[in-house]
């Protein structure tokens, strides 16, 4: 049997169709199931139960059959929200508590960490254990993300196998209820079919110009198959980057879209909304090398490539996977 949480959600639900096609598990999906924009996602697939999220411990407290994994994707991810005490409950002392049962019951855990935790960048992006005590993230959310990395790195009890997941700037499909939350890609689109432009941040900073600030992209899609080959091979145990390895500009994301879509580019250029500008990051950027050297060798999609794909197949037919 597997658990998988945030199952509702725009990561996990990638991973329903792999972990019942490719295995032969049970799988369990947990999450707030009543948010009715999210259905899509989920509704169609296969699966063995769904467990409230708010019942999920008390329900694994009572399971005899055996737990292969443990996929702990969700989380409150909204990094406008200011207060802790939300993400306390759900992203720091939830995840304590999952890892708690399967440390217990040598259970592998995949956790779901960010690339947020590492604030503006002044200490770099290296996912290695020595470097995470240094970091300081920029709001509440990066702040409970970051408070569970420092909390696993020192737990005396761990499960048999864990991994945390720095995701970096995520795109693709499934991603359609998460409003301002949605990646670039996502909003470039919409507004392209529906103003013929793109409206982009300024750089409030004299080192970027407008456009050129420069995140590390992933595509979705790339993200699944790290997570199968972590749940799979069980290299060392630890926190990994998850990104493409390769920082590029919203310039180049938005030109990728109106290719896209076969359209001349158009883009006009706004302010950053003061409630994000002072923890706004203007470069991010995924050393892979940890993930690499542990034995993974799969290519990722070039952003042209993961962009070409999410606009034509799934955002042009409001299509879901």
């Amino acid at each position: 049997m597997i658990i998988l949480t945030g199952a509702a959600g725009f990561i996990a639900s990638h991973l329903i169709t792999p972990l019942t096609t490719d295995t032969q598990e049970k799988l369990v999906l947990s999450d707030d199931f009543t948010r009715a924009d999210k259905f899509n996602n989920y509704l169609h697939k296969k699966v063995y139960k769904q467990i409230p999220r708010q019942e999920l411990i008390d329900w694994l407290s009572r399971q005899d059959e055996p737990i292969s994994c443990c996929l702990h994707l969700g989380a409150r991810t909204d990094t406008t929200e200011f207060n802790r005490e939300v993400f306390n409950v759900l992203n720091f002392q939830f995840t304590k508590n999952l890892w708690s049962f399967c440390a217990a019951r040598n259970i592998p855990f995949i956790y779901a960490s960010s690339a947020a935790t590492y604030g503006k960048g002044e200490f770099g992006y290296s996912d290695a254990n020595e470097v995470t005590a240094q970091l300081k993230p920029l709001n509440p959310y990066a702040e409970s993300k970051h408070a569970f990395d420092l909390w696993a790195l020192q737990a005396t009890q761990t499960p048999q196998h864990w991994y945390g997941l720095k995701f970096f700037n995520v795109y693709g499909p499934n991603e359609y209820h998460k409003g301002r939350m949605a990646s670039v890609v996502f909003h470039a689109f919409h507004q392209i079919q529906q103003q013929g432009h793109v409206k982009l941040f300024k750089s409030h900073r004299e080192d970027f110009s407008h456009g050129h600030q420069l995140r590390d992209f992933i595509y979705v899609k790339d993200l699944v198959k790290v997570i199968l080959y972590l749940m799979n091979q069980k290299p060392l145990s630890g926190i990994y980057n998850l990104g493409s390895g390769k920082a590029r500009s919203f310039l180049d994301l938005t030109a990728a879209v109106f290719k896209s879509l076969h359209q001349s580019e158009k883009i006009e250029f706004i302010d950053i909304p003061a409630d994000i500008r002072d923890s706004y990051q203007y470069f991010t950027e995924a050393p892979m090398q940890k993930l690499i050297q542990s034995g993974y060798t799969q290519a990722f999609y070039s952003l042209e490539e993961g962009i070409d794909d999410y606009v034509r197949n799934y955002l042009s037919l409001n299509a879901y996977a």
